[in-house]
């Protein structure tokens, strides 16, 4: 018997009530009428599906627009929220963990990716001790983007299964 999934019917719930809500202009909540809402909705639908219906390959992404969302959000109501390019990172690093829990593959990236990104969240704080570290966080700092470049070529082209 094949398996319902509930991926629909919770992001139609989320997305209905969510409009519905502003149409009743519920001053409450005012602030959270806002696109990150909907990353907030669609990544609790892909979490629940991976949950609910064991298709764990779903929490990435589910994570990532849950994580997304929420960051956008924090940004506008917590002062010290870090808007810095390695909450994306530490995201999908956590992403990468939450799986891991899971299925027992990627605690690799997820570890490399939360350790840069608490390097890089906290490196203007910590330089002076750093020393020859701190040069390597500034490269890292500067070409990261090469870096999943390089790591997406290796998915596709050198590592076939």
């Amino acid at each position: 018997m094949k398996k319902q999934s509930i991926f629909p019917g919770i992001l139609l719930i989320g997305i209905g009530l969510y409009f519905l809500l502003e149409q009743l202009q519920f001053t409450a909540l005012q602030q959270f009428y806002s696109w990150p809402t909907l990353l907030l909705i669609i990544g609790v639908a892909f979490l629940a599906q991976a949950y609910s219906g064991r298709d764990y390959q779903n929490i990435i992404p589910g994570f990532i627009l849950l994580g997304i969302g929420a960051h956008f959000h924090l940004l506008n109501l917590v002062t010290q929220w870090p808007d810095h390019w390695a909450v994306y990172t530490i995201i999908i690093g956590i992403a990468f963990l939450l799986r891991y829990q899971q299925t027992k593959t990627g605690m690799m990236p997820a570890l490399l990716l939360i350790v840069i990104s608490i390097i890089a969240l906290f490196y203007h704080k910590v330089s002076g001790w750093l020393g020859w570290i701190g040069s390597l966080v500034e490269l890292i700092e500067t070409y990261w983007p090469a870096g999943l470049i390089i790591a997406g070529v290796y998915l596709l082209f050198i590592k076939k299964k």
